[in-house]
């Protein structure tokens, strides 16, 4: 396996960024779950933070860290300076998206069309890590239609690597950049977790981190075999307790002392003092309860839960109150054996 270096995130396990939803307060969400997983902003192009409000895009809660922001962009110099608000901002990472395969993305040049341009994409990885000192990564495809072979992947891989990308995160699917929705190309271009594999054989040296279908931590163990790392996506958004797992089965963690075990009803305790400062500065409920639906698939009362909260957060002047009422709608399951730290109050303006 790679050896991070000193400064450098754990990425044995990421949560990948996803558009719409791993915004600052899922993170936040998140982060009570698991303390050692990887945590990535939703995709923030250069233009957005270059012209528009700094703030709004790069704020985060100190509770959040490791996290890494994922950027969107082709020129080196917007990306350049982009990399460095992410130095001034304090992220532990920044990503720049090859993968993303929307029309949106692609008319702006940006995302898996990208794949098609690794002497562009080269460019701007040099001109990030040549801004400063933050770790940069790659997050792409195994291929694009027109240029999906085995020879057009390495080709991509060794010329972005020659530019000083050490890390590539890479999704198990080509994007089909003409005729599939986003979602589609999330679902219909086969998985080949065998080219990923591969690509780690053939760059022994880089760190090379799967993405791609995987739903459970079982998977995560088996793929580890061959690559340094998974990033999983909508799996831990939809069903965030998967991430319950990570600490003690993945990062050998089960030993840390503290007096709360986790279970479901202390996440969502542990995110009231969050949450009510939040409501202070004037933020929604139903902004952040939209990412706690899926806090009890699978468990007795997880329809009840998401039903009440569904139809109450988004009530003007409702606070915690709706929270607790749903929660006492869900009994709650035994510890797992999982410790939860203590979690601060703090939050930042909306």
């Amino acid at each position: 396996m790679t050896v991070n270096a000193h400064n450098e995130p754990s990425r044995l396990f990421s949560v990948a960024p996803m558009m719409d939803w791993t915004d600052r307060h899922c993170r936040y969400f998140l982060r009570q779950i698991s303390r050692s997983a990887l945590l990535y902003t939703e995709m923030v192009t250069t233009g957005a933070l270059i012209h528009g409000d700094r703030n709004r895009f790069l704020d985060f809660h100190p509770e959040e860290h490791p996290v890494a922001l994922q950027l969107g962009g082709n020129d080196p110099k917007a990306l350049a300076e982009c990399a460095h608000y992410a130095e001034q901002w304090g992220y532990d990472e920044v990503n720049l998206n090859v993968g993303c395969p929307s029309d949106r993305v692609q008319n702006g040049r940006i995302g898996a069309c990208l794949m098609a341009e690794p002497e562009t994409v080269a460019d701007c990885v040099k001109a990030m890590r040549d801004r400063g000192d933050m770790p940069v990564t790659v997050k792409h495809r195994i291929g694009i239609n027109g240029r999906d072979s085995w020879e057009a992947l390495v080709d991509f891989v060794g010329q972005v690597a020659e530019a000083g990308c050490k890390t590539f995160i890479v999704h198990a699917r080509i994007a089909i950049l003409e005729g599939l929705s986003p979602k589609e190309n999330r679902d219909i271009p086969p998985l080949r977790y065998d080219v990923v594999y591969r690509l780690k054989e053939t760059f022994p040296d880089l760190e090379i981190i799967l993405n791609g279908g995987v739903k459970t931590i079982a998977e995560t163990q088996a793929h580890l075999q061959h690559v340094d790392g998974v990033m999983v996506g909508r799996e831990a958004y939809q069903n965030p307790w998967l991430l319950a797992d990570v600490d003690s089965i993945l990062y050998g963690q089960s030993e840390n002392v503290s007096e709360t075990l986790l279970t479901r009803h202390a996440v969502m305790e542990a995110m009231f003092p969050y949450i009510e400062q939040c409501l202070a500065n004037g933020s929604h409920l139903n902004h952040i309860t939209r990412h706690v639906l899926g806090l009890f698939n699978g468990q007795p009362g997880a329809r009840r839960f998401r039903r009440y909260l569904s139809e109450n957060a988004h009530r003007a002047g409702v606070g915690i109150e709706v929270i607790r009422d749903a929660l006492a709608l869900a009994p709650d399951t035994l510890p797992i054996g999982q410790i939860q730290d203590e979690k601060p109050s703090a939050c930042l303006r909306n």
